[in-house]
């Protein structure tokens, strides 16, 4: 079905209009079911703001969402700008793999917090990315359809176009987004395998999230793999299925497999039994949760090709697994 961009009216200056015709399979729907159908490279929420503001319009009329449709009709949807984003720009440098009209791939070092709150109103990856690109105020969240801890580094794709915000998040809700990390763990593992449970809020400890009963959290899979093993701990692969807050921390500890340098979910700190100084030394100097994003998979948005990118392990993860080698060679020879 074409989508033709047409001049905007004199009212309509700072937005672009679409028009199309209503297809006569969709006759009997609804005028907020035949847009959807329609406009797939927009949410159904946006959508319906539009349909009540007067933005989308049914034969030049205004039409209620529910307004059943007959199909042949002229359907004009005035895509309408404001600004949904609302932090200050920074000039803040950032790591971009990747970059086109509808996205923005970045590699995110450790320390950089994701989006602005309570203690960082600034320095924030949102505020660096709307210096980057203005634009991006006008979309959710800066454009970022997931995060990453602040303290855990890689890579995050982020949508520079409603119509990329859209198919991000119905692809991240569809898990077909392929995110895979890397951790150091404490403890040796033998094989991998899968932790598959819910994730909520720590009963006691707002800041945690925690392993729950079925019914009181949110379904939450891991899969991980073993990629080497060290006299004490272990180097892992981890894939993500559902992408809960913290979901590789909790899921680790919850094993008894918690991530090296966790302030939050890693214990008290404990040495390996004879540890070299070397190893107490890095594994005490450590003071974030070892983890990277290393990999991310996803369908680009419109065209539909697949994208995939990696990030090599930082400088200080790759110091530590050094130290974890070299610990593993003396204990052995």
């Amino acid at each position: 079905m074409p989508l033709a961009p047409i001049e905007p009216e004199d009212d309509d200056t700072d937005a672009s209009v679409l028009e199309a015709t209503v297809p006569l399979e969709l006759a009997g729907k609804r005028f907020d079911q035949a847009l959807a159908e329609m406009f797939p490279d927009y949410s159904r929420s946006r959508l319906s703001d539009w349909i009540k503001s007067g933005a989308a319009k049914l034969d030049g009329e205004a039409a209620k969402p529910r307004a059943p449709v007959r199909g042949g009709e002229k359907v004009a949807l005035r895509l309408e700008v404001a600004i949904e984003t609302t932090a200050e720009a920074e000039a803040i440098p950032l790591n971009i793999v990747y970059q086109d009209e509808d996205v923005l791939v970045i590699d995110k070092p450790a320390g950089l917090v994701v989006h602005p709150g309570a203690g960082n109103p600034r320095g924030t990856l949102v505020n660096a990315l709307l210096h980057f690109d203005p634009r991006l105020a006008e979309l959710p969240r800066a454009g970022i359809v997931h995060r990453l801890d602040k303290d855990t580094s890689g890579l995050m794709v982020v949508s520079r176009s409603l119509r990329a915000h859209a198919s991000l998040i119905e692809q991240l809700s569809g898990r077909e987004v392929h995110r895979q990390y890397v951790a150091v763990v404490a403890g040796p593992m033998i094989a991998g395998g899968t932790v598959d449970a819910p994730i909520g809020r720590h009963p006691t400890d707002r800041v945690r999230q925690a392993v729950v009963k079925p019914g009181q959290g949110r379904e939450a899979v891991t899969h991980y793999r073993v990629r080497e093993r060290f006299r004490a701990h272990t180097l892992l692969e981890c894939r993500l299925e559902t992408g809960r807050t913290h979901q590789i921390r909790v899921h680790m500890a919850y094993a008894k497999h918690p991530l090296i340098g966790d302030p939050l979910y890693g214990g008290s700190f404990k040495l390996p039994k004879a540890a070299t100084p070397a190893l107490a030394e890095a594994l005490r100097g450590f003071k974030r949760q070892a983890l990277h994003a290393e990999k991310l998979e996803f369908a680009r948005p419109v065209a539909g090709n697949l994208m995939s990118f990696q990030s090599p392990m930082p400088a200080d993860m790759q110091a530590l697994v050094a130290v974890l080698r070299e610990d593993t060679a003396a204990f052995k020879a």
